[in-house]
């Protein structure tokens, strides 16, 4: 497995992991593409970064979405992880996650959060981003709708 840079073939790809996962509303699924879109649409644009791992074939089995809060000094935000699921618990979404935050140490940032949801669905996201650090800063009740909670995490980088 490697880590390298979104490509306008990977699209169809990680559309099709992102459905697999059975983890995501279909509105949910709408918002990750349009992320993806904005990624491949515009090479200028700074407001999100795409990471793909690949296997040995150069084939994505998992992505990172991430990028700079706005009007803050240092702070990321992790918008997407998503792994193709015949390959989860094999690391790579820590494998991922390690590269975001190396990313983010040499851009001299500080935090990461991550938002999640509270659905039993997002148990395994739950557990993976207190496993790797990150602590619970904040819940909504009722946020996205009546007993789904918004849950945002947050990991402070050492300096």
């Amino acid at each position: 497995m490697r880590i390298r840079q979104l490509i306008s073939e990977d699209r169809e790809k990680l559309q099709n992991i992102i459905i697999r996962t059975e983890v995501f509303t279909d509105e949910e699924v709408s918002v990750a593409m349009e992320l993806i879109d904005i990624v491949l649409g515009d090479k200028n644009q700074k407001d999100y970064k795409i990471v793909c791992a690949v296997d040995d074939l150069d084939e994505p089995i998992g992505y990172i979405c991430y990028g700079p809060i706005p009007m803050t000094r240092g702070a990321f935000d992790l918008y997407w992880i998503v792994i193709d699921p015949k390959v989860q618990g094999q690391r790579v979404g820590s494998s991922l996650l390690d590269y975001l935050i190396e990313e983010v140490r040499g851009l001299k940032g500080r935090m990461v959060f991550a938002d999640t949801s509270s659905m039993s669905s997002y148990d395994k996201a739950n557990g993976f981003y207190l496993k790797k650090g990150f602590q619970e800063v904040a819940r909504i009740a009722d946020y996205y709708w009546e007993g789904n909670d918004r849950i945002t995490y947050c990991k402070k980088l050492e300096a």
